[in-house]
């Protein structure tokens, strides 16, 4: 059941940016081209919209069945499913991941672990968490720092190991826990074990796919449909 302090405002609300998303051509000539890839063919196109109008479907049929976020979440995960990606190349896999973020966010559905498993495998998916838990009194070896984009805050990271050649393999996206602004960080190498100040994570981008500006791309997006 879809609970909130409106839940009829809110229940419309969702249904309407479901319906908006499913009547939107999703994977148009003039979307390739907006990420600077080439259209795949007609025919794989169509199957790609089918499939995402028919998740659509479905979650607007458990909107007005007043299901919950539960209900929602399988939906989401039998959708994904139905996506066969030793079908699609990389880019096409990212493509479908961003259009995924997309509903997600319409319905709340924190779903960034499915897609990561999904599209790099369960193991790398794994290799990719970072730990933020603290264990005790840690000692803290070393803090970076940077100031939030959105209040001048300080975005700490405390690293309490660290071990040489272990990569700087992944952009982070995170949330500052005073404003709440998007802000996008780069831990850099040889760190092990760390935790986090005044953020939360919502997002990590392996370097080995995403450049730099990929990355602040991607920060736009979760700026633009987390504060729609």
């Amino acid at each position: 059941m879809i609970v909130n302090s409106n839940p009829m405002a809110d229940q419309k609300t969702i249904l309407n940016e479901l319906l908006e998303f499913r009547n939107r051509e999703k994977f148009s000539i003039s979307e390739w081209n907006a990420r600077g890839l080439i259209p795949c063919d007609s025919a794989k196109c169509s199957r790609l919209e089918l499939e995402f109008n028919s998740c659509a479907d479905r979650l607007i049929e458990s909107v007005n069945a007043n299901e919950g976020q539960k209900q929602f979440r399988s939906i989401l995960r039998k959708s994904l499913k139905n996506f066969d990606k030793n079908e699609l190349d990389t880019e096409e896999r990212e493509f479908i991941c961003d259009i995924f973020f997309i509903v997600c966010e319409i319905v709340s559905i924190d779903f960034k672990d499915d897609m990561s498993k999904w599209l790099y495998g369960s193991v790398l998916s794994s290799l990719l968490k970072v730990s933020s838990f603290v264990r005790g009194p840690e000692k803290v070896v070393s803090t970076l720092s940077q100031d939030c984009t959105g209040c001048g805050s300080k975005l700490e990271t405390f690293i309490t190991k660290r071990e040489k050649g272990i990569p700087d393999y992944a952009w982070t996206i995170v949330q500052c826990a005073k404003c709440s602004e998007y802000n996008l960080l780069s831990h850099g190498p040889d760190i092990k074990e760390l935790r986090f100040g005044q953020y939360k994570m919502v997002e990590q981008l392996p370097k080995t796919v995403f450049t730099e500006e990929q990355a602040k791309t991607r920060l736009e997006q979760i700026k633009f449909f987390r504060k729609k």
